[in-house]
């Protein structure tokens, strides 16, 4: 529990009608009155952990995005206010995920002439009010109470006038391939399929391919790169290829496998950076990355050295499996020699 006791107002009737992610969301009562639905089950700061999970078990990582949402940063549709804080990064995703920016509450929905189409669920919007408490004494302290409402993406609602709706920013980097780090995903005879315009990157280890989203969405060049082989790193873990997979079988969030698995795809990117001569543009990303898995690592000190040991594996395994063009040779003689220490 946050340190600020939720405070629950039991005098407010609530009338529940949307749910989003099964927690009950309260809307106006009869009374004309607004409120979250509080009781004795109920935590408002579970509920926004339980949002987080929920992305980083799928791999989504919202905080960490070295891509441009192809759709636009998540604002309300009628104030044209970008969302801040923590309702940034949530919505995010859920933009990426509707392919649209837009946020309206349900009663903005209504005054814009549309409505909710059936069986959609709104997201959160949470924010901070201050309630005036008078202690036994008389005095008044000021606490901050956490509260929410609910928006749902335009694309839940149907018949707004779509003169209303301004359009979305397109693309704005101009992608230039590298070249060595483009070979070294070109030249992999067992490079699992590559899928582009996906919303977030991923490794599909049930398809056996990479989704990543378009190249010209990332800030830099090198960022894409870089992103693409810590996926190419979690495909070296397929039975086909190294079978790491099967010694690390528990995908679950947060169990040692896999932050092993994590740990091991972000070394092997960082590795593979290194070798072709972009690792001065990603090597603090990836830094950060690591860290945050750290503390899992103290408790055994043996599972960092098995992470490294698997990564140099993932690497070999890619470098070891190319066409040789001229100029991968140069690579591969590089990992032999950072490999033989």
């Amino acid at each position: 529990m946050h340190p600020v006791d939720l405070i629950r107002d039991n005098s407010i009737v609530v009338r529940q009608k949307f749910k989003f992610n099964g927690v009950p969301e309260a809307i106006k009562s009869p009374q004309g009155k607004r409120r979250n639905l509080m009781n004795n089950s109920f935590d408002i700061y579970e509920m926004v952990t339980n949002l987080i999970i929920e992305r980083l078990e799928k791999g989504i990582i919202p905080w960490q995005m070295p891509w441009k949402a192809e759709t636009g940063f998540p604002q309300n549709l009628v104030y044209k206010k970008v969302y801040r804080g923590f309702n940034f990064w949530f919505l995010l995703t859920v933009a990426d995920q509707f392919g649209c920016p837009f946020f309206l509450t349900f009663k903005q929905v209504k005054e814009m002439g549309g409505h909710v189409s059936r069986g959609e669920k709104g997201f959160p919007v949470v924010f901070w009010k201050l309630l005036d408490k008078e202690d036994k004494d008389g005095n008044i302290d000021r606490i901050p109470l956490l509260r929410y409402y609910t928006v749902f993406n335009l694309k839940q609602t149907e018949g707004i006038d779509e003169s209303k709706i301004p359009t979305t920013e397109a693309y704005d980097h101009d992608f230039d391939p590298i070249d060595q780090a483009e070979k070294l995903i070109d030249c992999w005879s067992n490079c699992p399929e590559i899928r582009l315009n996906q919303s977030h990157a991923f490794y599909s280890p049930a398809g056996d391919y990479i989704g990543m989203p378009n190249p010209r969405t990332f800030y830099q060049d090198e960022q894409y790169y870089s992103v693409l082989y810590h996926e190419a790193t979690h495909a070296t873990g397929h039975i086909n290829r190294t079978g790491r997979h099967e010694k690390l079988p528990n995908h679950k969030f947060g169990s040692t496998d896999y932050s092993v698995e994590e740990l091991v795809a972000e070394m092997g990117a960082a590795y593979l950076c290194y070798l072709t001569g972009i690792q001065h543009a990603t090597i603090d990303n990836s830094a950060a990355y690591i860290k945050s898995w750290i503390c899992k690592f103290k408790e055994d000190k043996k599972i960092l050295l098995t992470a490294s040991s698997m990564a140099q594996k993932a690497v070999d395994y890619i470098l070891y499996h190319q066409s040789v063009p001229s100029g991968l040779a140069d690579l591969q003689r590089l990992g032999a020699l950072a490999g033989a220490g």
